[in-house]
């Protein structure tokens, strides 16, 4: 008696990962860097899925360079694709004790909405630590039915 062979479609992950430097200019470069390349994947320009990652990658990568900056250190930008199903974006910084949190800001106060952007574009979100020093933001997005 022999069992029956069952065939798993293949699933290819496309990764981008970049350092930038931990400056506003840096921010918006890794923003702009993950649009264009949202759109190689063919993730067009505009679409909901892009304007959802691209606010993602710019709020992620503005905390990282006005929280996490360390002098002289970068911060990393990873992107992974996995075609038609989900899009997870990591944003590293070496400044491991200062942990992100979703608070609800006062009304009067100017910052601290980044987060809930976040919370509320994003399937998941989570903070990891980072090997040997920092931490990972890390948000998906579900891009299936």
């Amino acid at each position: 008696m022999t069992s029956p062979v069952t065939r798993e479609a293949t699933v290819t992950v496309r990764v981008f990962t970049q350092r930038f430097s931990s400056t506003p200019r840096g921010a918006r470069l890794a923003r702009r860097l993950a649009l264009h390349q949202f759109d190689r994947w063919n993730i067009p320009y505009g679409s909901e899925a892009s304007d959802a990652a691209a606010l993602l990658v710019a709020e992620l990568a503005a905390n990282a360079v006005t929280h996490g900056r360390v002098p002289g250190r970068d911060f990393e930008l990873t992107l992974a694709y996995t075609p038609g199903l989900r899009l997870r974006i990591d944003v590293s910084d070496t400044r491991g004790e200062r942990r992100p949190a979703a608070v609800a800001p006062g009304p009067l106060d100017e910052g601290g909405r980044g987060l809930l952007l976040v919370a509320a574009l994003a399937a998941r979100w989570e903070v990891l630590d980072r090997v040997p020093a920092g931490k990972t933001v890390r948000a998906e997005l579900d891009l299936g039915p």
